[in-house]
């Protein structure tokens, strides 16, 4: 471990990837988000998707509306060296726990907990994003909350790296996203965990083509979030995270416009599912030909479970027409707002399959 620790301290600020440089679009208005498989042009004519190039076209025309609710993602001018500081580690059966703190932008630290397998070497990782609790991502590193919430812990034990960080102002860290320039809280978390993919891929021992993120709740649709801008996560799942606008608490959008999501959805779009640039059914689609699986508790008070199928209804034509149908699986367990035992382990054997399956060393 002594050979990690020097390695991450060392470690130089990796080169800004061509990710951030998506496809030149402008914001084009969709009135349809059932039926993803059309093109508009500048004029507002249609045309039906046939190819995967064009469906880039209609990907990059998804992520221009998002930023008009979210504000715009960053360039490289907020890039700064990581400079991760780790706390001594904490030695458990399978794992080695750090506190962990690292630079997403002059001026900023983001807070969270690296789980790192005993034996690790080239491993799969998996981001690790925490539900709305005072914990942070205390949460998720089975330090707070209830077990059911633990995937942090339970997929270190699996065999996997996994990095669980704090959203603005949850956990012990603090950061007023709209002091630091930006329209949300929202594309500030978004930022902060393409850092945390940065900070995971920089790590010796980790498979840097091999990352996942899974989240539950708040760390649900965040996982979609930044999968969507962050084509280098290859499997995303999400617990009770999204469903589409119209059915969320009967249309009523007030929980997702208040400063710790998207208050733009109140400015400029009065909470209407109607007048919202982009819904959750562009989102899902966005992250093809990846690996998703949502899970979407039948009987969730936040997210309609009638509204993630039509989700993954309208996302999946999308997923065929890229020759990934079997890369986007739903499971809708018979419970509230939670992450049952059953459905966390599909969530980790669906890690599995498409991260590969990492070996399991329990401590010597």
């Amino acid at each position: 471990m002594r050979l990690f620790l020097v390695a991450i301290i060392l470690v130089p600020l990796l080169p800004w990837r061509a990710l951030l440089a998506q496809d030149a679009a402008v914001a084009r208005r969709y009135p349809d988000k059932m039926n993803l498989l059309i093109l508009r042009d500048e004029a507002g004519r249609e045309q039906p998707i046939t190819t995967a190039g064009q469906w880039r076209t209609r990907r990059a025309h998804i992520l221009a509306n998002m930023q008009q609710v979210m504000g715009p993602l960053p360039g490289p001018e907020r890039r700064v060296a990581l400079e991760p500081a780790l706390s001594e580690p904490r030695r458990f059966d399978k794992y080695q726990q750090h506190r962990i703190s690292f630079a997403t932008e002059p001026g900023d630290r983001v807070t969270g907990y690296l789980l790192v397998p005993h034996g690790a070497d080239r491993r799969p990782a998996v981001l690790c994003l925490h539900q709305t609790t005072k914990a942070g991502s205390a949460s998720p590193a089975g330090l707070a909350d209830r077990y059911t919430l633990h995937y942090a812990k339970e997929l270190a034990e699996r065999g996997y790296v996994t990095l669980s960080v704090d959203y603005p102002n949850f956990g012990e860290y603090q950061f007023d996203p709209y002091k630091g320039g930006y329209q949300s809280a929202t594309m500030k978390g978004i930022w902060n965990h393409m850092c945390a993919i940065d900070l995971l891929q920089s790590l010796p021992e980790v498979d840097g083509k091999r990352i996942g993120v899974v989240g539950h709740s708040l760390g649900g649709h965040n996982s979609l979030f930044v999968a969507a801008f962050d084509e280098r996560i290859t499997c995303v799942v999400s617990s009770c995270g999204f469903c589409r606008f119209a059915r969320y608490y009967g249309g009523d959008l007030t929980g997702w416009s208040h400063k710790g999501y998207m208050p733009r959805i109140a400015e400029i779009y009065h909470k209407d599912p109607e007048q919202m640039p982009f819904d959750f059914t562009e989102v899902v689609a966005a992250i093809a030909p990846r690996a998703f699986l949502a899970v979407a508790p039948q009987r969730d008070a936040n997210f309609d479970v009638g509204g993630v199928r039509e989700c993954i209804s309208a996302a999946r034509p999308v997923f065929k027409l890229l020759g990934a149908a079997d890369r986007l699986a739903a499971l809708y367990p018979d419970a509230e707002h939670d992450f049952p035992d059953a459905e966390r382990q599909r969530a980790y054997e669906w890690f599995d399959r498409w991260l590969g399956a990492p070996p399991v060393q329990a401590s010597p």
